[in-house]
């Protein structure tokens, strides 16, 4: 409670004086987007479902050279929603919490941004193994998700290779396919090594966390474990587009099968010229839980597809659908897009299984099990 009200008084705190230093500079940006939704899922004791989210968006630029700048952005997550059975019982939730807040110094070749920040990075859309930093939902059109405090550099080469470095601290949620949550009092800290190649690119990334393993007392005596990550991922687009990526999670003590995490997933995307042009994607992934690394004893199989097509200049629709292999679950979404002249509206059918594996499922989005409807319109300004 103490570090929320910390991260809504420093939010509150750079609003204010960028506020301020801008009037006097007349050079800022104020943007944000505010979504509405509703839906109604019958095989949930609370089948009714309303709410809205605001982002509300203050971006500050100082050029220094032509070269060189220094940005300042930051953003609030203001939302609220009940949950509700006609002529019944209702539960609501609401709050308001910082979504980003950085600052950023940008030279000819290279950026340092530190605070509160979006670190997304790998090859695949759909099934992620290195998901290692945010909660992205492939079935959520917007694509919010909580950022993380800490510190990340990044330094372009003329041949297009780049270096990442990070450090965070403060970060206590799941993320991704983390067995366990990070424990926010110790540093993480890792990097990012990506090289082009013939029509394509490849990558090597690390990462070192202290997992949070309270909740495994059944089968560890230990607190706090040591956790390296690694990750290797790369990217060709010849006559379609192909890649892989690759994560091996190892924990420095034994804590049974949550020990070792092997994670592979394969894909692949190409449009079709059938009229407006049909993009498929494709991408499956195998992962394992493993007492002993690569072991690769218990392992499960999951199947995902995409499929986009513009029904017009205004008009899109996307399907998402994944396959659980072990459970025999199926995952479905048909997503009916239109563009207005500042709003875009989308309607939404859906069926989600009692339990989902193998998909960051986040806290920014409702996912009812069974079948749905859901309709959302969001405004940018």
């Amino acid at each position: 409670m103490k570090q929320r009200i910390f991260n809504i008084g420093i939010s509150i705190f750079l609003i204010f004086n960028i506020t301020v230093f801008a009037q006097n500079k007349q050079s800022f940006e104020f943007n944000g987007q505010l979504s509405v939704f509703g839906s109604y899922s019958p095989d949930n004791t609370l089948d009714f479902f309303t709410g809205g989210r605001y982002l509300p968006e203050l971006s500050y630029n100082i050029p220094i050279s032509s070269f060189k700048s220094i940005d300042i952005l930051t953003s609030a997550n203001m939302y609220g929603s009940v949950y509700y059975q006609l002529f019944d019982s209702a539960r609501t939730d609401a709050d308001i919490k910082p979504y980003r807040v950085w600052a950023r110094y940008t030279g000819n070749q290279s950026e340092v941004r530190a605070g509160l920040q979006k670190i997304n990075f790998g090859s695949a859309s759909l099934l992620r193994p290195m998901q290692w930093f945010n909660q992205i939902d492939p079935r959520d059109p917007l694509q919010i998700t909580n950022g993380v405090y800490g510190v990340l550099g990044r330094y372009y080469f003329l041949n297009n290779a780049n270096i990442w470095l990070w450090a965070l601290y403060g970060n206590e949620e799941t993320r991704g396919f983390d067995a366990v949550p990070t424990y926010g009092k110790t540093p993480e800290f890792g990097g990012r090594i990506q090289y082009p190649m013939k029509s394509g690119e490849m990558a090597f990334s690390y990462h070192h966390r202290t997992a949070d393993t309270e909740d495994l007392r059944a089968i560890t005596q230990y607190d706090k474990i040591q956790e390296n990550r690694f990750g290797l991922d790369g990217k060709w687009d010849v006559v379609l587009g192909f890649w892989f990526e690759a994560s091996f999670i190892h924990k420095s003590l034994d804590v049974g099968d949550l020990t070792n995490q092997t994670l592979l997933m394969v894909g692949a995307d190409y449009t079709f010229g059938i009229k407006n042009g049909l993009t498929v994607v494709g991408e499956h992934l195998i992962s394992s839980y493993d007492e002993d690394p690569f072991e690769m004893a218990n392992t499960s199989n999951i199947s995902a597809l995409s499929f986009s097509y513009p029904l017009g200049l205004w008009d899109n629709l996307g399907v998402f659908t994944y396959y659980d292999w072990a459970a025999d679950n199926l995952t479905f979404s048909l997503n009916y897009e239109h563009q207005f002249n500042k709003v875009v509206g989308h309607l939404i059918a859906f069926y989600n299984p009692d339990t989902q594996t193998g998909i960051q499922q986040n806290n920014l989005i409702n996912n009812f099990s069974g079948p749905g409807i859901r309709l959302m319109v969001v405004y940018n300004h």
